[in-house]
C-alpha cells in the first residue's frame, strides 16, 4: 500500500517561474501601514487559484503571460534600499503559489535586514500541507493573515483584514501562538 502525499490544489503545484525569480503583479510598495504594524514593504505576488468574488485584486489572479519576473537578487537590492521599514508583508496573488522564491526573500528580510515577516493566504492555515514548500515558508512568518476573502463576512472595521472569517495567526517556527 502506498501512501498518497497530501496536498491542496490552492498552493500545489507551484507557479511555473524559474529558480531565481518571483512573478510580481506590481512594484514594490514601501511604508505601508495597512498591511501589517510599523512601516512595511510589501510585495504582490502573481498568481492566485481562489477567484473570490469581490477580491480587491482580480489581476493578480492570472498565473501565465501576466505579471512582472524579476530576479529574486534585484528584489533584495531593492528591499535593501529601502530607510525605516519594521517589516515586510507579501500579498498577493497567493504568495503560497511562490513559497521558494518568497521564503529566500522572507529569510533576507530577517538575517540582513532584521525586518519581521508577515503574509496573507487565501488558505486556511489547517489546510497547508505540513509536507511542502509553502509550509517551509509559514515557518519562516512571524504572522500569517489566512482565509479566502468572503464578500458576505466583508468588515472594513477589521484591522490588517477584509472579511471575518479571516484571522491574523501569530506564528514561531509554523506553531499559532495567539489569534485575532
Amino acid at each position: 500500500m502506498t501512501t498518497k502525499k497530501k496536498t491542496n490544489f490552492l498552493c500545489e503545484p507551484q507557479m511555473d517561474v524559474p529558480d531565481g525569480y518571483i512573478m510580481l503583479s506590481g512594484d514594490l510598495e514601501h511604508d505601508s501601514i495597512v498591511n501589517g504594524p510599523g512601516l512595511r514593504a510589501v510585495l504582490w505576488t502573481q498568481g492566485c487559484r481562489q477567484s473570490c468574488p469581490g477580491c480587491q485584486n482580480p489581476e493578480t489572479w492570472a498565473e501565465k503571460n501576466a505579471g512582472i519576473r524579476v530576479s529574486i537578487d534585484k528584489v533584495k537590492e531593492e528591499l535593501a534600499k529601502l530607510k525605516g521599514q519594521s517589516g515586510i508583508t507579501f500579498c498577493g496573488g497567493e504568495p503560497l503559489l511562490q513559497a521558494k522564491a518568497c521564503l529566500e526573500i522572507a529569510k533576507y528580510c530577517r538575517e540582513e535586514l532584521g525586518w519581521n515577516i508577515w503574509s496573507f493566504t487565501g488558505l486556511v492555515y489547517e489546510q497547508i500541507p505540513h509536507d511542502s514548500v509553502a509550509w517551509e515558508f509559514v515557518k519562516e512568518l512571524d504572522a500569517l493573515i489566512d482565509g479566502p476573502f468572503i464578500q458576505s463576512q466583508r468588515d472594513l472595521t477589521l484591522k490588517f483584514r477584509g472579511s471575518r472569517n479571516q484571522r491574523i495567526l501569530y506564528l514561531d517556527h509554523g506553531k499559532i501562538i495567539k489569534q485575532e
